[in-house]
């Protein structure tokens, strides 16, 4: 069976949960402004529960959250300074635990019709020099588009650590599985195949999606004779429709429980995942499910990843 990593999971809803000053349109870079040790904890937290890699809390460094006056004198300082945040929390953790630096969109979530390439491209490697010293390996998040995938993969293009390319898919059950642009899946895999990733993964989608998506990456690999590692990060929302205002109002969250996600889970991994973790409104108690059932497979998964 393949072995299994775990990532860690949600960190805006982390940080609201543990009390960090938390609102729109600031979102998770708000605790990293005015209470950075909030940050820490709940990085704290998530390795506690047993996650084997720990995101970079910078998804929230841009424009879209920071607006354009914060974003031009602090964003690259305030990406800077959670990689930092997560490089000393792994430290003192005294664990071997990987850190991811997120490349989050630069324009949006949800929202590939704001997206601009150009400045797509200013903001991404905006993000990728502020953090590039403290991370292991890249995580690309919430990828609503090709293009937006093909801009951040000429962004990771200089480096040489692992590249996950993590999408987020339109939350319909029983439908072709379609990034939220519209475009088919099983075409953003085969052009993610021109790229240096090392693998794809699914976030902030709804877990009913992913069975389906998991099964597309498959058979598009097949097809190619290719490998790449597959996994999944999903969320705890309601569906989220098209046209949704990412920094209107916040997402309604259901409540999926921890035996839930781990069903979900053990699904994702027979089929392929050899990385799990969650993503808004999955908590350290959903990665301790996660990590305390990675722990009784006979195969172990390894944080070295390549």
């Amino acid at each position: 069976m393949t072995a299994l990593t775990i990532l860690d999971g949600g960190m805006g809803r982390e940080l609201k949960r543990i009390g960090a000053p938390f609102s729109q349109p600031l979102w998770s870079a708000q605790a990293l402004i005015e209470s950075p040790q909030f940050v820490a904890q709940a990085h704290q937290h998530f390795i506690e529960a047993g996650a084997q890699i720990i995101t970079v809390n910078s998804y929230a460094c841009v424009p879209f959250h920071l607006g354009e006056e914060l974003y031009a004198k602090q964003g690259a300082k305030l990406a800077e300074k959670a990689a930092d945040i997560a490089r000393e929390v792994v430290t003192q953790s005294q664990q071997q635990v990987l850190v991811a630096g997120s490349i989050p969109p630069a324009l949006g979530s949800y929202r590939p019709d704001l997206f601009e390439a150009e400045r797509a491209y200013e903001i991404c490697s905006t993000l990728f020099n502020a953090q590039d010293k403290q991370v292991d390996i890249w995580l690309a998040e919430t990828i609503a588009s090709i293009a937006e995938a093909q801009v951040i993969a000429k962004v990771l293009a200089n480096t040489d650590k692992p590249c996950y390319f993590a999408y987020t898919l339109i939350d319909e059950v029983d439908q072709p599985i379609r990034l939220r642009s519209g475009e088919l899946l099983t075409d953003a895999v085969a052009a993610l195949l021109a790229t240096n990733a090392t693998g794809i993964l699914f976030n902030c989608s709804i877990p009913e999606v992913i069975e389906q998506a998991i099964k597309d990456v498959v058979q598009v690999l097949a097809q190619h004779n290719k490998t790449l590692a597959i996994g999944v990060f999903a969320n705890s929302f309601t569906p989220i429709k098209s046209g949704h205002q990412a920094n209107g109002t916040f997402q309604t969250l259901r409540h999926v429980s921890e035996d839930e996600y781990l069903e979900f889970a053990k699904c994702w991994h027979q089929l392929g995942a050899s990385i799990i973790g969650g993503c808004c409104g999955i908590y350290p108690s959903h990665i301790n499910a996660l990590a305390t059932w990675r722990d009784s497979l006979e195969e172990i998964g390894s944080p070295e990843l390549d």
